[in-house]
């Protein structure tokens, strides 16, 4: 299939992204990024990472969306007596026959919004990042798949560290996006306040069916990428491991770099990108536009860097800005 074909089939698919936004912009006002972001995991079958401090429509995002795809809905809210059993389900005794039933966990829905994931203790985090991984849970005897899609979108506070249990950093690694959630424009923010006080919620309309997506992820995945944009993926990916081979006195401030992991999510999510602006290729600006938030949270810095004010953001522009692009 040439390129004409694919971007002709991108136009036709992408509509129905197109739809999703539309329905979200009834009820979120501004935060283009995060709405965009959501869509690029919907298409790539990723989990999110949302931080941004409380009151920036980061549930409110999560649950529109959801509204706007028929399928099902769960919000779990995190918090540190939850235990897995509340997640996943657990085995109920029966003494009338004797035996023991399944009782199943709020995890066996498509969407699950995790509110505050960072208050739970770990052995609750891991239960839930293990079926983010395997897609698959494990109750007694029974292990039960996961429905499709499942996607998780888990917020977490930046600012209030009492009571949280920070996400270690190898499940960190799960999130295929960690997006940070800014603050509305002055704009926007008077936007918000006049939807809120003439009650303007708007109805969601489920205008998204499962296979709908699927079919758009079909076509996302058929976009055309030349090798030299793999190579370039590839060079910003060794570049968090080992800065000195493009030039860069960075290694004094990066305690451990992206995996491999981060390679393939930032091939995708840069299909993805494209998708989203109709076109049937990849651009070094579609991996540039990507590369913030597939690497952020892959990124561990040294305490040198900390102690000069260096964030993961700083240190990914520093590495964008040198590494040539194709």
């Amino acid at each position: 299939m040439d390129i004409k074909q694919i971007t002709e089939r991108v136009e036709k698919e992408s509509v129905i992204l197109r739809q999703i936004m539309a329905e979200m912009g009834k009820v979120v006002v501004g935060q283009r990024h995060l709405i965009e972001r959501m869509l690029i995991g919907l298409l790539c079958d990723g989990h999110l990472l949302l931080e941004g401090v409380p009151g920036l429509a980061k549930t409110t995002a999560v649950k529109t969306m959801a509204a706007t795809i028929k399928t099902t809905f769960q919000r779990i809210q995190f918090t540190p007596d939850l235990l897995p059993a509340d997640i996943i389900g657990t085995q109920i005794y029966r003494p009338d026959n004797a035996s023991f039933e399944v009782k199943k966990g709020p995890i066996f829905h498509n969407i699950i919004l995790a509110d505050e994931i960072n208050r739970a203790p770990a052995k609750v985090q891991s239960a839930l990042l293990e079926a983010m991984q395997e897609r698959q849970v494990t109750i007694g005897d029974d292990t039960f798949s996961l429905g499709n899609p499942f996607l998780v979108l888990a917020t977490q506070n930046p600012i209030e560290q009492e009571g949280t249990y920070p996400l270690p950093e190898a499940q960190i690694d799960r999130f295929m996006l960690k997006i940070r959630v800014d603050y509305p424009s002055v704009e926007e923010e008077k936007e918000i306040i006049t939807r809120v006080n003439e009650g303007a919620g708007g109805n969601i309309e489920g205008v998204a069916e499962v296979s709908q997506i699927e079919a758009a992820r079909e076509t996302m995945c058929s976009i055309h990428m030349e090798e030299k944009i793999s190579d370039y993926i590839v060079s910003i990916s060794r570049a968090t491991r080992n800065p000195s081979e493009f030039g860069l006195e960075l290694n004094h401030m990066i305690a451990y770099g992206a995996s491999p992991r981060a390679s393939i999510w930032l091939g995708l999510a840069s299909r993805a990108h494209a998708f989203l602006k109709g076109r049937g290729y990849v651009t070094p600006q579609d991996v540039k536009s990507m590369a913030p938030d597939i690497l952020r949270h892959r990124i561990i810095v040294t305490y040198e860097a900390e102690a000069e004010g260096k964030s993961s953001d700083d240190l990914i522009e520093a590495l964008l800005e040198r590494i040539e692009v194709p």
